[in-house]
């Protein structure tokens, strides 16, 4: 959703400093790792982490979290060592053991996914309250988040904020600046009912002050007007494909709107299509694995079917050639609709995830059946042990009344 383009477009926008990940969707294969160069044990998948290696360890480590997989330690130890001692977290530092200084490039998206990922794993409330108070910190006057500190707000790194604050517990509404709160700021980046793009959200106003219609930041936005984080339930919202505007929009009316223009941009091919010069053409992979997420968390699975089943013939290969977030993302939407991560469209999203880096240690569901098998070894079993207490609790019982008939004569 936020960081899914080319190590060098990313770049560019981390030196402007006025541009989130996710600018515009990018379908193409990851570069090849660099042979002469190796990168850290711990860290998912294979490619230059410069850019994207605390997002897309935070992606993993949430999605194993949400099909029951319990992550590699040292997959999470690495992820906490990234965090700076202000509580943010840069895409990646080399060398975790130097103090991060002003020239750290540490950034909003990246703080938000590492609080998803930490708070969902539990037990690391120090670093997710530092993480959360960082951002705080850097919140614009709107209310609303750039990708860097300080830069425009913009509608996908507010989102990740929104979701970074929920999965804490705290209210997203609640959090201000200046009597603004992120979802005012949501709304200023919401298009209108009429005109192009209609209820869409925009990425950032562009040069002349215009908002223009982003599929990608849509994705986003929808689910940062409904205050959820990666992670969704089916929602219960009616589904339909009308666009409102009122006097007082409110947060899940922007929502509407935003899964309204999703809906009808998804009508035709069940897919959506990349912002990239040249490849407008082009299907976009992990834009469309958002928008499932998004429609799903609005309105259930059916509004969600037919982009799901989309990914589910055609996303194979992207997946493979992309690396681990985009198997966390399409696990994301499998979670999102209730369909199983273990056989998306006959693959097995889970193991191919796994397989990207460090072995997890054993998944909760297997670690209850070998319980389960374990009773089933012993020639007693589990009622042989309940058999025990029985007798010894009737033993009991026996002493106790010898002892109060004694007591009596």
């Amino acid at each position: 959703m936020y960081v899914r383009r080319s190590a060098a477009v990313l770049a560019a926008a981390v030196v402007i400093g006025s541009a989130s990940p996710a600018v515009a969707a990018d379908s193409s294969p990851s570069a090849s790792p660099s042979p002469s160069r190796a990168y850290p044990a711990e860290l998912y998948g294979g490619t230059d982490p410069t850019y994207d290696g605390v997002w897309r360890q935070s992606l993993v480590l949430l999605a194993q979290d949400t099909v029951g997989v319990r992550p590699a330690k040292g997959a999470v130890d690495w992820l906490l060592g990234q965090q700076c001692a202000s509580g943010a977290f840069a895409p990646y530092r080399a060398d975790a053991g130097e103090d991060c200084d002003a020239k750290t490039p540490v950034d909003t998206n990246s703080t938000a996914a590492a609080v998803q990922a930490l708070a969902a794993l539990g037990g690391h409330d120090a670093a997710t309250g530092k993480a959360v108070s960082w951002l705080k910190s850097v919140q614009n006057k709107d209310g609303g988040w750039g990708y860097a500190a300080g830069g425009a707000s913009d509608t996908n790194s507010t989102s990740v904020v929104i979701g970074a604050l929920a999965a804490v517990g705290e209210k997203p509404a609640s959090v201000v600046k200046d009597g603004q709160s992120p979802y005012g700021a949501l709304d200023g980046l919401a298009l209108p009912c009429k005109g192009d793009g209609a209820g869409a959200f925009a990425f950032q106003p562009d040069k002349k002050g215009t908002l223009v219609a982003n599929a990608d930041a849509t994705a986003a936005g929808v689910l940062g007007a409904l205050g959820k984080g990666l992670v969704v339930r089916p929602g219960t919202a009616a589904s339909d494909a009308s666009c409102a505007d009122g006097g007082d929009r409110t947060p899940r009316q922007t929502a509407a709107n935003g899964a309204a223009y999703l809906t009808r941009a998804l009508a035709k091919d069940g897919y959506l299509k990349s912002a990239l010069p040249g490849a407008e053409d082009q299907p976009d992979y992990g834009n469309t694995a958002d928008a499932v997420v998004a429609l799903a968390a609005r309105s259930g699975a059916d509004a969600a079917r037919k982009p799901l089943r989309w990914l589910e013939q055609n996303s194979a290969k992207w997946a493979e050639q992309s690396g681990p977030a985009a198997y966390a993302q399409l696990i994301f939407a499998a979670h999102a609709t209730g369909t199983d991560p273990r056989d998306f469209g006959g693959a097995n999203l889970v193991e191919q995830l796994n397989a990207t880096g460090p072995a997890p240690q054993k998944a909760a569901a297997e670690q209850e059946e070998k319980g389960k098998k374990d009773d089933g070894d012993n020639p007693f079993g589990a009622w042989w042990y309940i058999g025990v207490f029985l007798v010894v609790g009737i033993g009991i019982g026996f002493l106790l009344s010898g002892r109060n008939k004694g007591g009596r004569q």
